[in-house]
């Protein structure tokens, strides 16, 4: 159940397709490399806790342990508090690292239909509940043209930002059926940079790593070829 480099977005969309509640594995954290990321699902959602690895012991909240082995007998026998509002999640089911691990959404779907013997067309209406990302990008204004941190949310079709995490009210929606494309840009004088085009506005992004532009273009692109596909599919439809 130890993941090595899954991506956060990939283990939540491995453990809310794949597993159960009580399911979790280990990753490696991108924050610190004496960091490991612990992902458990409670219910409908994934939860991430921080494991440190202090090179002798296993550190997790105000308890250590001597293996990886001790901390996940220690938490199978009592509640993990999962969030602020007291959710709580027991670890029960280690998620495999044999199972095929999707590098993008597109697999994801894929990947259930064959461990649950569904054909992929049963789980077109679920997918875009998989495809969800959030985080901070910095974003150019449209008029002056400086550059400012921003709290991006993609949900669905709907890619939304705010003026920080904390903000209840967006800035604006971007409704991704008007994009025509995303894609890495190098026009600006930033490193880790994409775009995404509109009929009237091309937003330019920049991510903190190229990983992480990686990232939201792959999920970016994956809904723009969902809304094509069901764009065909609509047309095919009228036309017979």
């Amino acid at each position: 159940w130890y993941h090595g480099n899954l991506t956060r977005h990939a283990a939540e969309a491995l453990l809310l397709s794949n597993g159960q509640d009580g399911s979790y594995l280990l990753r490696k954290s991108n924050e610190r490399e004496d960091l490991y990321s612990l992902s458990v699902r409670g219910k409908d959602s994934v939860k991430h806790f921080h494991v440190e690895h202090t090179g002798t012991s296993f550190k997790f909240g105000f308890n250590e342990f001597s293996s990886l082995k001790e901390l996940v007998m220690h938490f199978a026998n009592q509640p993990l508090i999962g969030s602020e509002t007291g959710t709580l999640i027991v670890l029960k089911h280690p998620y495999p690292w044999q199972v095929e691990e999707p590098s993008i959404y597109e697999s994801v779907r894929v990947h259930t239909a064959m461990q649950t013997g569904r054909t992929e067309s049963d789980l077109v209406p679920n997918a875009p509940s998989l495809g969800t990302k959030e985080g901070y990008l910095i974003k150019q204004g449209r008029i002056v043209k400086s550059w400012k941190t921003r709290w991006f949310t993609l949900h669905r079709y709907e890619l939304k930002y705010f003026k920080d995490q904390t903000a209840t009210e967006p800035i604006r929606a971007l409704d991704l059926t008007e994009c025509s494309a995303v894609q890495f840009d190098y026009s600006q004088e930033r490193v880790n940079c994409f775009c995404l085009v509109f009929p009237l506005r091309t937003y330019y992004l920049c991510a903190k790593t190229g990983i992480e532009a990686d990232e939201w273009i792959k999920i970016l692109r994956w809904k723009l070829s969902q809304i094509r596909k069901q764009l065909e599919e609509h047309n095919a439809t009228l036309s017979s």
